[in-house]
C-alpha cells in the first residue's frame, strides 16, 4: 500500500511538472502590445521584438502613439511594453509614472552609447557657433527658428524650455514642430544651399551620421547629450508573464545594428518590421541571445521556433 501512495505521488507530481512546463505563460499574456512613438530607431527594434514574439506563438500588437499617450497607456494598462525611453531627456516624461510606479524601467539599458542634442552645419559651427550661447548674436541667419520633430517629443519641450530661460536670451525664437522625414528635409535643403539651421539630433541615425553636422554645448543641464535608451513595461507585466517579461528584458542593440536597420526606412522608404526580419536573416546568431532562458507561448523551444524567421 505504501509503495503504491509513493508511486501515485511521484506520477502526479511529473503531470505537474510536466503542465508547469508546457504553459510558460498564461493565455491572457498571448497579446503583447507595444508602443511605438514614430521614430525610425524605435519603428525597427520594435520590429525585432514583435517578431520574435510572434514566432514564439504571441501575438503582437504595434500602436503608434505620441510619448504622453504612450505613457498614459502603459499606466492604464492599454499598453504592454515600450522599447524608447531615452534617458535623461525624457526623465520629466516619466519621472511621474515612476514615482506612483505605475511604470517599470527594466535594467539595464536596451542601448548605449546614444546622443540627443541640438545640431548644426560644420560650417555654422565653424564660424562660431558652438554653444546655446552663441544663438541670440545670429537670431537673423537662423530665421529664429528651431526645427523639432513630432509634437509631445521630449525633445521639442526642451527646446522650448531652452527657448524660455532667460538667461539664454532666445525670446521672439520659434520652434517648428513637424515629423522626422520633414524636419530632415529641412536640413538637407538648407544645407545643400549652405544656409543656417538648428535642429535636433541624435545618434544612431543613418542620415545625419552622413551629414557634416556639430552638437551645441551649453545643452547638458536641459537633458541633452550622452543618452541611454530603456524597455519600459506597465506596472506587474514581469509578475503576470514571466516569459514574455523575460524575452522584453533580454532585448539589447548597439548602435551599428540600429543604423543599419534605419537606413531602407529612411533612405528606401521599407517597412520597419520587414527591414527588421531582413536584419535577422542576415544575423541569425543574435537570436541566442535574446531568447535565453525563454520558452514560446505553450512552453516550448524558443530557438528552435524562431528559426522559421530565417526561412
Amino acid at each position: 500500500m505504501t509503495f503504491t501512495r509513493s508511486l501515485l505521488a511521484a506520477v502526479g507530481f511529473m503531470a505537474l511538472a510536466a503542465s508547469s512546463a508546457q504553459a510558460a505563460d498564461a493565455e491572457s499574456c498571448k497579446a503583447v502590445r507595444f508602443a511605438d512613438v514614430g521614430w525610425t530607431d524605435i519603428q525597427v527594434i520594435t520590429g525585432i521584438a514583435s517578431s520574435l514574439f510572434d514566432a514564439l506563438g504571441y501575438q503582437s500588437e504595434v500602436k503608434t502613439l505620441s510619448v504622453p499617450v504612450t505613457y498614459a497607456s502603459l499606466k492604464n494598462k492599454d499598453i504592454d511594453v515600450f522599447l524608447g525611453n531615452w534617458m535623461p531627456s525624457m526623465t520629466a516624461d516619466v519621472q511621474p509614472y515612476f514615482d506612483d510606479k505605475s511604470v517599470e524601467q527594466l535594467q539595464p539599458a536596451n542601448l548605449e552609447g546614444a546622443g540627443y542634442g541640438i545640431v548644426v552645419p560644420q560650417y555654422v559651427a565653424d564660424a562660431g557657433v558652438k554653444s546655446i550661447a552663441d544663438l541670440a548674436a545670429n537670431k537673423d541667419k537662423f530665421g529664429g527658428k528651431f526645427y523639432g520633430i513630432e509634437s509631445g517629443n521630449d525633445g521639442n519641450r526642451i527646446i522650448s524650455t531652452i527657448i524660455g530661460d532667460a538667461k539664454n536670451n532666445l525670446a521672439g525664437w520659434e520652434l517648428v514642430e513637424s515629423s522626422e522625414a520633414g524636419m530632415l528635409t529641412e536640413a538637407e535643403k538648407a544645407i545643400k544651399n549652405n544656409e543656417w539651421i538648428l535642429f535636433l539630433g541624435w545618434t544612431p541615425h543613418p542620415v545625419m551620421g552622413e551629414m557634416k553636422i556639430a552638437y551645441l554645448d551649453g545643452v547638458a543641464d536641459y537633458g541633452f547629450g550622452p543618452a541611454k535608451v530603456y524597455t519600459n513595461v506597465r506596472a506587474g507585466y514581469l509578475a503576470e508573464c514571466p516569459n514574455a517579461g523575460k524575452l522584453v528584458s533580454n532585448l539589447r542593440f548597439d548602435l551599428k545594428m540600429e543604423g543599419e536597420m534605419m537606413a531602407p526606412v529612411l533612405k528606401d522608404g521599407k517597412d520597419p518590421k520587414e527591414v527588421a526580419l531582413e536584419w535577422i536573416k542576415a544575423n541569425p546568431d543574435s537570436i541566442n541571445a535574446w531568447l535565453e532562458g525563454v520558452t514560446t507561448l505553450d512552453g516550448g523551444d524558443a530557438k528552435a521556433a524562431a528559426q522559421a524567421l530565417l526561412k
